[in-house]
């Protein structure tokens, strides 16, 4: 186990700099009349950056005093077209929000970015710290630097169910097992009685939820449930056509294009042959082994829609009351908000073929 790094104290900056702690605290807070001398200035902020020395936040928020600042870090790029498509509504939502309580937001980007992903810690510290806490965002967490925050209780709320070794997170998340188990249902009420999940091999928070919700859906109908994963996706239509499904829940949109793409090679149609569910908004910075399709996002998918806006708003008043003492960092406060069910162009009661079949 890596040793944690101990926090710079303003006492060991002072001996640095060479000046009283007092002096620190006033280069670091100010002080309404009080001037510091340039030269007494620049030693204190030199031994700031030598020792990599960050605010307690919470010391300061106990003593009365508070930056007015909320971070957001985003573990992807969310300003590309696509990207913005999607991260759009999650940051109108703490915009909204921020404004709404006050606090001004700072938008952490690149310069810990490290081996082509983005860090919180640089050179051992938090660079989030010059903010009053911090939303996080982002498929790809870096689960280390998770555990350190948790450890450290920086004030943070994660957007997205997450989980960590270091005790619980506080987060804002979609209810994706109940849209996913919804959708299943869906199928079920039009007559489908084989329905596949085509998802993820990895084990991310948001897709182990949907696949919690598919199974649970499958164990409730008495089904035998058929996951299967995003390798080859050659491999899962065969798989569909040899186990007579008739209708798949599938994780992207891009995956979902694919797919149909395949059945129209094979002569088959979409949906009259196969009924397909997107299990919610696609994110653009996931990576899959499918081929990328254009004009996927803008067709008549029949899905759930992820609250994000509301998602961005409620992570803010979540992470607002850690600020303000009515709740502790990392106390864990989590929160599943529900998705809304789209009917779209793409589901439709099984062939009537498939309706004998599945009555045997």
């Amino acid at each position: 186990m890596t040793e944690r790094r101990r926090r710079v104290t303003q006492a060991e900056v002072a001996r640095l700099a060479g000046v009283s702690q007092a002096m620190v605290s006033l280069v670091l807070n100010g002080s309404d009349g009080v001037r510091v001398a340039p030269q007494t200035r620049k030693r204190v902020e030199e031994a700031l950056r030598q020792t990599g020395y960050t605010v307690d936040i919470m010391g300061r928020r106990l003593r009365g005093k508070s930056n007015q600042i909320l971070g957001v870090f985003t573990y992807e790029s969310v300003f590309p077209s696509g990207s913005a498509d999607f991260y759009g509504p999650f940051l109108g939502g703490i915009e909204e929000e921020s404004e709404a309580q006050g606090f001004d937001l700072l938008l952490f980007t690149s310069p810990g970015r490290r081996q082509g992903r983005r860090k919180v810690y640089e050179q051992g510290s938090n660079r989030l710290g010059i903010a009053d806490g911090c939303i996080l965002l982002g498929r790809h967490t870096d689960r280390a630097e998770l555990d350190r925050l948790v450890d450290e209780r920086f004030p943070f709320v994660f957007i997205g169910r997450r989980e960590s070794s270091a005790g619980p997170v506080s987060y804002v998340g979609a209810d994706y097992a109940a849209a996913t188990a919804a959708l299943y249902d869906r199928m079920w009420a039009l007559g489908h009685r084989t329905v596949a999940l085509v998802g993820y091999r990895e084990e991310s928070e948001s897709t182990a939820d949907r696949r919690a919700g598919y199974l649970a859906a499958a164990r409730r109908h008495r089904k035998t449930p058929l996951a299967l994963t995003d390798d080859d996706p050659s491999s899962v239509f065969d798989r569909l056509r040899a186990d007579g499904v008739t209708a798949a829940l599938v994780e992207t949109t891009e995956m979902a294009s694919a797919l149909r793409a395949l059945y129209v090679r094979a002569g088959l149609a979409v949906p009259a042959d196969l009924s397909i569910g997107v299990l919610g908004d696609t994110d653009p910075t996931q990576t899959s082994a499918w081929p990328r399709h254009a004009a996927a996002e803008a067709d008549d998918w029949t899905t759930f829609r992820i609250p994000r806006r509301e998602m961005g708003a409620r992570a803010v008043r979540m992470l607002v009351g850690m600020l303000r003492g009515e709740m502790e960092p990392g106390r864990g406060t989590q929160v599943l908000l529900p998705c809304d069910l789209v009917d779209g162009a793409t589901t439709t009661p099984p062939p009537a073929r498939a309706r004998v079949r599945g009555r045997r």
